[in-house]
């Protein structure tokens, strides 16, 4: 893509993220927008491109590759370290000079921009907006059969071989006794944060009731802005999406950081003061 940037990032625990940045269309510099692929994905894939393609109408553009696939190092823990990876795309999207920065994450990456934003709320990780596309909402779920094969391949020996060949490079170290917060958990975690969930209603990964107890925890948790789409005959993730879906989620973005900005002053601008302080 011409004018594209590629940079290798460093996650806080030292792990070699590679990343990617695009201008705006229009040339706007005020909105970046990080794109968090889905698992086996990175962002040089055309299903990604055309994510990144579409939010440039409304933003610049930081894609990365999760660790553990694509040309970032170490291997997926397949949601709970990888907020460090998005949280360092978070931090280069502030270097390079964007005031207000929104995750957009599908699939697993839905699950991720979820518990960074939660997680990593003050510094250079916090960001102004958080859009889930096909996100589970709850660790382990088995209720579809391909959900039932991807456990396989994660959690036996000969699965993660199997993924290897695929170049995707799972760690067989397995969680902590202390499960990481859920992103359903996490989005109760955002009160202050607009929250967009989209997930298609032909979904073969993740049924429905799992947008719903995402977007149930957000207004739970106090959300002032959580919107829930549920598209009718959309599969998942990258995909499955529209081009007509990702521009509507980049005029939502838009639309929710305007309003932020006037009700509350930005949550960016409150963290850009207290960090300078």
């Amino acid at each position: 893509m011409a004018g594209e940037q590629t940079l290798t990032l460093t996650a806080l625990d030292g792990v070699p993220i590679s990343a990617m940045h695009i201008a705006a269309q229009s040339g706007g510099d005020e909105v970046g927008f990080v794109v968090v692929h889905g698992f086996t994905g990175n962002w040089r894939q055309e299903r990604v491109q055309k994510i990144i393609r579409r939010l440039r109408d409304f933003g610049g553009v930081v894609a990365l590759d999760l660790r553990g696939h694509g040309r970032s190092g170490g291997a997926t823990t397949v949601g709970d370290e990888e907020v460090l990876d998005v949280a360092a795309a978070v931090a280069w999207a502030r270097e390079l000079g964007y005031r207000q920065v929104v995750t957009v994450g599908f699939s697993l990456g839905g699950a991720v921009v979820l518990r960074e934003a939660a997680l990593m709320a003050q510094g250079s990780g916090a960001v102004d907006a958080v859009v889930s596309v096909s996100a589970p909402a709850f660790w382990f779920y088995r209720g579809t059969r391909i959900m039932r094969i991807a456990h396989w391949m994660v959690e036996t020996a000969p699965g993660r071989a199997l993924m290897r060949v695929r170049r995707t490079r799972i760690s067989s170290r397995g969680w902590p006794e202390e499960h990481p917060v859920s992103p359903s958990e996490a989005a109760a975690l955002l009160p202050g944060i607009p929250l967009l969930v989209v997930h298609g209603d032909a979904d073969h990964y993740f049924p429905l009731e799992h947008p719903h107890a995402i977007h149930a925890a957000a207004l739970a948790g106090g959300a002032s802005r959580s919107e829930l789409w549920i598209e009718s005959g959309i599969g998942h993730a990258e995909s499955a999406i529209p081009e007509e879906t990702i521009d509507r989620i980049g005029q939502w973005a838009l639309s929710a950081l305007a309003a932020e900005a006037d009700t509350a002053g930005g949550r960016r601008g409150r963290a850009q003061g207290s960090d300078e302080a």
